[in-house]
Formats: structure tokens, sequence, C-alpha cells
């Protein structure tokens, strides 16, 4: 080889060098430069607007009108309902779903599949159709009604836990399912009980899955917003309803505003603390999987409490079911019939068939959307990093797009209420504002979703593909989408159920004439009568089923679930 050949190769490989250095950075930007944006406009700006609206009321900053806000009495009560009620319910949604995560998870016996689907259906529920299903159980003319719970604090824990078991079940059981048997067994044979071993051995192993569903379920609790304001009335309040009633009914946005920082700065916080005491397991460590075996007689207890969960969770859901059908005393499906109608003295402005229309409309739109920026996302933040500055950028955005799992939907919707409403963002007439709203709501859900499936592929297959000639989409097509298509399909299910129950944001921003399936619920049960209130069992059913049968469908697909995070 000549020394001007030898020259060429170096010249040349230096070339590329250089673009390959140049390149990847251009990349990462391209790929993120979108969502970044659509970020920016459709989360920092609100979250800013209400910063401003808590800080800079009258154009100068004044942090003493927060404080002031913050210092009444009952903004106190509010702040301790909030705190109390979801510390209870977390409480007790971890006592009531360890037993069915044994269960469910580590024994086998006929229907375990079915029961331990049942057991998910509440999770799914748009938080609306939760609280009438309780308001039906609890109510007056209701199977329990002889208790005289409706309107207090138990049907609000009531709610909550039934809302959040399917949680600690999916969390702890996925960790219960892929503990080594080994070291309980060595307890077992040294003479240990069954209570002992459960004691010194599986609990250790257990408590971080067990703290990290713990402090979902508490945040999920804590920003519950249509189980407390269709259960709780105007007698008990949490932050997220105390911010709806300030905006929709007294008008003291800057109240809301300050509440809406109190809450940012809490669930941040919590998403931290989360973060930190989430189970991370230990690639280096081989775990054994142990084969769900047959109920011994130590399981009786586990067994006796699933069922027990399994009654309390299909009361609510049976009561309301039974409820649609029932007109005047006498079964029918004149309930059914009646969401062609406006109901009674007019309560709605559309009929409830048209507000299906909507949600399902809107719900398409909310998955396309969450899903093109989340496969932005989640190729962004797995692409194998060359340096420690571009592993850090990485990072980065992955914690960026995950900020709006930390504001919840109430506080999103607020922020939209009033910072795109003059030009050149005036989207307050936009029919896109609702499924952009949901969007971002979804957004952190389908990230998780396709994140860990996609780091999860081993980067040298891409560079085989590329080595034999394919380009980067092509080596898309090949290596990443045979295995992501069905985690793809299963986040588009999260985001579309997601949408449909979604009443937060949508509570602020849906028109009167265009309401959502969940916003034309909590209208006919605020109106008197029984037609509307018969139409808004019948509308919560239907709610129900089409919920119900999304996620079923993704629970087929043998994918995390949102217990996850």
């Amino acid at each position: 080889m000549t020394a001007r050949t030898r020259w060429s190769n170096r010249t040349r490989w230096s070339s590329r060098t250089r673009w390959s250095s140049l390149s990847r950075p251009l990349a990462l930007a391209g790929l993120a430069v979108v969502p970044v944006l659509v970020l920016g406009v459709f989360f920092v700006l609100p979250v800013s607007g209400m910063l401003q609206l808590g800080f800079w009321a009258d154009g100068s900053f004044d942090p003493g009108a927060v404080l002031e806000v913050l210092g009444r009495p009952r903004v106190h009560r509010v702040v301790w309902f909030t705190v109390w009620s979801a510390s209870v319910a977390t409480a007790v949604a971890v006592l009531l779903g360890l037993p069915a995560a044994h269960a469910l998870h580590r024994l086998r016996f006929p229907g375990r599949d079915v029961v331990r689907a049942a057991l998910l259906v509440p999770f799914v529920l748009p938080t609306v159709v939760v609280g009438v299903a309780f308001r039906q159980l609890l109510g007056e003319a209701g199977p329990l009604g002889f208790l005289r719970l409706d309107g207090t604090a138990v049907a609000i824990l009531a709610g909550l836990v039934f809302f959040n078991v399917a949680v600690v079940i999916r969390v702890v059981g996925a960790a219960w399912e892929s503990l080594d048997p080994r070291p309980g067994e060595a307890a077992a044979a040294l003479g240990a009980s069954p209570a002992q071993v459960f004691r010194t051995v599986t609990l250790p192993a257990l408590r971080p899955a067990i703290v990290s569903a713990a402090s979902v379920v508490f945040l999920f609790c804590a920003t519950a917003f249509g189980v407390v304001l269709t259960l709780g009335g105007l007698r008990y309040s949490s932050v997220e309803t105390e911010i709806y009633l300030l905006t929709t009914n007294l008008l003291d946005l800057q109240a809301a505003a300050a509440l809406s920082i109190l809450q940012l700065v809490a669930v941040v916080v919590l998403l931290l603390v989360a973060g930190r005491l989430r189970a991370v397991p230990d690639p280096e460590v081989s775990r054994v999987l142990a084969r769900p075996r047959w109920p011994a007689r130590g399981d009786v207890w586990a067994l006796t409490s699933t069922l027990l969960l399994l009654v309390l969770v299909a009361a609510p859901i049976a009561t309301l079911v039974v409820g649609s059908l029932h007109v005047d005393g006498d079964w029918s499906l004149g309930n059914y019939r009646a969401l062609t109608t406006n109901g009674t003295h007019q309560a709605l402005l559309v009929p409830v068939t048209d507000a299906l229309v909507t949600s399902l409309r809107t719900a398409v739109d909310a998955t396309w959307m969450s899903l093109s920026m989340g496969l932005l996302v989640a190729f962004t933040v797995t692409r194998r990093s060359r340096s420690r500055a571009e592993r850090r950028v990485r990072r980065g955005l992955d914690g960026l797009f995950m900020l709006p799992l930390g504001v919840s939907a109430v506080t999103l919707g607020f922020g939209f209420l009033i910072t795109l409403d003059e030009p050149p963002l005036d989207l307050r007439s936009s029919p896109l504002l609702v499924p952009i709203a949901q969007a971002l709501v979804a957004l952190p859900l389908v990230v998780r979703t396709i994140v860990p499936v996609l780091a999860g592929i081993n980067d040298r297959q891409r560079q085989a593909a590329a080595s034999l000639g394919a380009g980067p989409l092509r080596a898309v097509l090949t290596v990443d989408l045979p295995v992501v298509w069905k985690p793809l399909l299963a986040a588009g299910g999260f985001a579309f159920a997601v949408s449909l129950g979604e009443f937060g944001a949508t509570s602020f921003l849906a028109r009167e004439e265009h309401p959502t399936l969940p916003v034309v619920i909590y209208r006919l049960i605020g109106h008197p009568g029984p037609m509307n209130y018969g139409m808004a069992l019948a509308a919560s059913v239907v709610l129900a089923a089409t919920t119900t049968v999304v996620m079923l469908v993704v629970e087929r697909l043998r994918v995390p679930s949102v217990g996850a995070f």
C-alpha cells in the first residue's frame, strides 16, 4: 500500500468520524425538537402562567398573596383532608392488596386469570364512574343505604381504595412472582413457620415494591378528582376539587393558582421520593421464577381475603348495572333509550350519545398525539450514547418528558384555561385543545410502556443491520418494530382508556356544545330528577364497559401496567 493510499484512507476515516460526531447530535436534536416544542407550549407555558398568576397578580412580584391564600383556615382543612384521606386509603389498599397479590401471583387455582382481570378492572374505570357507582351503592335507595355513609368521608375512602387496590396487586404481585423461592425454602427447612418465613424472608424482599406501590397509590389518592367531587359534595374537598370550585364557582383565579402551585411542588417532591424508593432489580443477580403452586392450608387467609376483595369490588359495579336497568321499580332499558335525549328540564345541551361520539373522537386524537410524541421521546432516550455528555442529555430529556406526571390533570387544565386564551395562542375555541391536554396526561404512560422495550434491544442488532447496508429507517423496521409493535398497541390502549375517562382537565376545557361523556355524567347527577339520574347510571355503564374492554385487550398483550410507575 502506497503512502498516498494510506493518506487517502486516513482522510476518509477522519471525515467519516467527524461526520458521525456531528450527525449524532443533529439526529438527537431532530428527534427531540418536536416533543420539546410541544411540551414547552402546552406544559411549561401553562405552568408558568400559574406561577405568574400566583406571584405576579398585579404586575409586580408579591409572594404575600400566595401566603395569604395558604394561610386561610379553609385551605388548611382542605390540605389536611387531602393528606389524611390519601394516607388512610393508601394504608387500607396495601393491607387489602397484599393477600390478593400473593394469591393471584404465587398460587394456582381454577379461574385465577379471571379473578386477576376482574380485580384490575377498577383501576381503568373513570373516576366519575367510580363516584356514581358508590353513590348508587351507599345512597338511601342503595343496598347499603342503611349504613348512612353517602356523602361521608368513609364513602370517599371506600372509593379511593376501590380505585387503587389494583395498583398494589399488580406492582407487589409482579415482585412476588419474581422472588427467588430458595431462601424461604431454606428457612422452612430450618424449622421456621410460614408466618416466620413471611416476616423474616419474604417481607424484607418485598419491602421496596410495597413502598413503591404505596407511593404511587398515595399520589393517585391525593390527586383523585372525580371520586372526591362526586362523593364529597360541598362538605368534603381535596386540593383538586378546591381548585375546581375556586375557578368555576367563585372565580378566585389567584387562590386557585396558589393551590395549584402548592400541589405542583408537593406532587413533584412525592414523585422524586417514589423514584428513590422504587425497586430497581439488580441485573447481576440471577432470579429463579417460582412456579405457581396449589394452595396449602396456610394459604386459606390469602384466598379468603381475595374472595372478600372480589365481592367488595363487584358490589359497586353490580349495583351500578342493576340501577341502570331499573325505571320506576321495574326492569327496563328506558335509561339507555333516554341517552338519545337531553334529559329532563334540558339538563344537557346535547344528547349523551353525541357526548359519547365526542369522547371517542377525542380519544382517537389524543391517542395518536400521545403515541407520536411518545415514540419520538422513546427513540430519543433509548439510543446508545457515545459520550458522557450525550448520556446526560438523554437522561435530562427522559426526566423532562416525565414532568406531566408530576402535575395533576386539574392543574394542567387550569393552566390551559389562563394561558391559551390570547393571540398568538388563542386555542380556547380550538377542538384540538381537549385532546392535546389528554395526550399530555397520557404521555408519561406511553413513554414508560415503550422505553423499557426499546432499551432492552441489543444495539448490536442495529449495528449488524447497518453493516449489511440497511439505512436508519430500514434498521428500525427490521430490528425495533417486530419487538415494539405489541407494547405500542398496549400503549395506544392505555392512552385511549385514559382519554375516555379523563375528567380533571376536560372539566375546565370542554365546550358546552361538545362535552365528553364524563363531563355529561357529572352534569346529569347535578340536575334533579329520576330520569337524569337514571341516564347518568346508564351512561356510566356504557363508559365503564368501553374502558374495560380496551384495558382487557391491553392485559392480553402482557405488558407492564400503570402500576409500574
